[in-house]
């Protein structure tokens, strides 16, 4: 799939257009697949879709597997009958996502939602529910973990008493019994989701779009991953971690990033023979075409900081076994597509175990000017096989960085890429879509030209990231004619023949 020549967009479904104060997976959606393949995309590249946790990052979630209630689109839910009308949905802010006003507006009707749906007599969807809960492994785990959650006012498991916290079988049962009403709840939410998700997907399909959806390698410490799984992270006794994850000093930060994720257990993860990898792998590849994995060096070494630490600064870079859990992965499940996300830190055992598999890397174009012409991220330097951005949901945008920058590197911009006039921007896209990388990926900012406060996340910022949103009229009339007509003239778009 990713080795013939495509362009795709990178938007996040929260930054959609549509009423209720956050993109969903409903009308606008769908539009925007429409306009996808008007352009002559071939894909659609999005953040992860799990629930995020403190500081509303995609990256940070209640679970690896489930599904982010805030993007169910309720008018849908209106349509199945369970719930009579939405209020209040035109006074949210379009503009922005306000996270907190979204989710107690939202939790409680998804909340009213599934109680009529659980409390009616018959319902032509509820084979359809069961069934969802009968094959879905994680499901019960998460939804006892959301449940118990609630009980104890939105606290950190490690916050719960120990009984909740540290859970043995015979109050995992209890707990199942007792909170059966919640669990319940939190199974139909998640059940719309998947079934939405699934609904939306197939529609893209049919427009001939590709879906590439982002697995970030940590999970959230307070998840029901890490709390239903304790054997399979570095933690202490009581439940705490020994060392947390993060990035030593880089291009975003001279303290480091201090992500503060829990560590793998490898050696345990091994003697379970990867299964909990193989599964997580298996339902990414369930909801989506390609994955891109996010810190692919991870899986050849991390960066182990003491928890104590309040800076990424002192750490020290400890061995993971990426050969033995992608070739247990691969036997269970196929060659698959993924993208390495190999920024940062890069290794020549880094590279080796990225190309062992053929998996293409990314190239960041924002990177490519801040050294002589060997730069790597400059075009003339690309293989094939690769991903090529723009900028990625961790950068600004193309104007506000270039706006940024000296105007003796701006000079420099304009010269590579042929700008001889104001139009640095169409001059880089074009320069990205010439380039001879197999795949192309641009923010959708970029793709419409706009500046720095339409910026998704500052890394290293714990909180204000995540809310941007865009609105239709930001796009001109002409826009899916202009790209479609670059992607077919460097051979990233085929027309069709009728």
């Amino acid at each position: 799939m990713l080795d013939k020549r495509g362009c795709g967009v990178l938007l996040h479904l929260t930054s959609l257009p549509g009423p209720g104060g956050i993109g969903s997976m409903g009308s606008d959606a769908r539009r925007f697949v429409d306009f996808l393949a008007e352009m002559g995309m071939s894909y659609w590249q999005l953040l992860p879709l799990s629930p995020p946790a403190c500081g509303n990052s995609p990256y940070s979630a209640f679970s690896a597997f489930a599904g982010n209630p805030l993007l169910i689109d309720l008018e849908q839910i209106v349509s199945d009958g369970d719930l009579p009308e939405i209020i209040c949905k035109e006074s949210l802010n379009h503009t922005a996502v306000d996270f907190d006003l979204v989710s107690k507006t939202k939790m409680k009707l998804l909340h009213e939602a599934a109680v009529r749906f659980l409390g009616s007599g018959s319902s032509s969807n509820k084979n359809e529910f069961w069934k969802f809960c009968d094959t879905t492994p994680w499901l019960h785990n998460y939804s006892l973990f959301m449940a118990l959650k609630q009980r104890y006012k939105g606290k950190s498991w490690d916050k719960w008493p120990a009984g909740a916290a540290l859970l043995t079988t015979e109050k995992y049962e209890k707990f199942s019994v007792e909170l059966g009403s919640e669990i319940g709840i939190q199974k139909y939410i998640q059940w719309q989701f998947f079934r939405q998700w699934r609904q939306l997907r197939a529609y893209a399909f049919g427009r001939e779009i590709n879906i590439i959806g982002d697995i970030p390698i940590f999970v959230g410490y307070d998840s029901a991953d890490v709390w239903s799984h304790r054997e399979l992270f570095l933690l202490d006794s009581k439940g705490k971690p020994t060392v947390v994850a993060g990035v030593p000093p880089d291009y975003f930060s001279v303290t480091g990033q201090l992500w503060g994720n829990p560590l793998y257990d490898w050696d345990e993860i091994g003697r379970q023979k990867y299964a909990w990898w193989i599964d997580r792998f298996r339902s990414m590849f369930e909801l989506y075409d390609v994955v891109r994995v996010d810190h692919f060096r991870g899986f050849e070494a991390a960066w182990h900081v003491p928890a104590k630490e309040k800076t990424a600064v002192h750490g020290s870079w400890v061995s993971a076994p990426g050969i033995l859990l992608f070739d247990a992965v691969f036997a269970a499940l196929g060659n698959l597509p993924i993208i390495a996300e190999d920024l940062g830190v890069i290794t020549p055992e880094v590279v080796a175990l990225r190309d062992r598999y053929n998996f293409p890397g990314m190239k960041i174009v924002q990177f490519a000017f801040d050294s002589g012409a060997s730069n790597g991220y400059l075009p003339h330097n690309y293989l094939k096989n690769c991903v090529v951005y723009t900028g990625t949901h961790d950068n600004d945008t193309f104007l506000g960085w270039y706006n940024s920058l000296p105007v003796s590197q701006r000079r420099r911009v304009d010269f590579y890429v042929g700008n001889c006039g104001k139009e640095s921007l169409a001059s880089t896209l074009r320069t990205v879509f010439m380039s001879v990388a197999d795949t192309a990926i641009v923010p959708l900012q970029d793709l419409i030209g706009l500046g720095a406060e339409s910026r998704m996340n500052v890394p290293g910022v714990a909180f204000g990231n995540w809310g941007w949103r865009f609105d239709w009229s930001m796009i001109q009339v002409d826009v899916a004619r202009l790209v479609r007509d670059q992607l077919e003239c460097y051979g990233r778009y085929e027309p069709k023949l009728h």
